[in-house]
This record gives C-alpha cells, structure tokens and sequence, in this order.
C-alpha cells in the first residue's frame, strides 16, 4: 500500500473539524456550541477518519 498526501481541501476540512472540538473545551461557540460539546469525540473521530482516507486513498 502506498501512502499519499492528502488534498489541502481535505486537510483543511480535518484541521477546521479538530481545532472546533478542542475549541469547544476552553470557550463558548456560539449557534453550533451546543451541539459540538455533545458531539466533540465524534468530531475529533471524523477529522481524523478524514486525515486517515485521504493519505490513504489517491484523490482525496
């Protein structure tokens, strides 16, 4: 199997996903706030999932 870098697309989407569950820890976000302190491991689950599929599959 050959790892690839990820698109800056789906790095971005990743890092964007991460930074708002670690955010969530330490301030109030307002409008989405609510659901991401409920949601925040599935978060950090998804934009690492994203990170994962995108080194390994080309394109993405």
């Amino acid at each position: 199997m050959q790892l690839t870098t990820p698109r800056i697309l789906t790095f971005i989407v990743s890092l964007i996903l991460a930074l708002l569950a670690i955010a969530s820890l330490y301030m109030r976000i307002p409008t989405i706030g609510l659901w991401i302190n409920g949601h925040r491991f599935w978060m950090m689950v998804a934009a690492y999932v994203i990170l994962a599929l995108g080194v390994v599959m080309r394109g993405l």
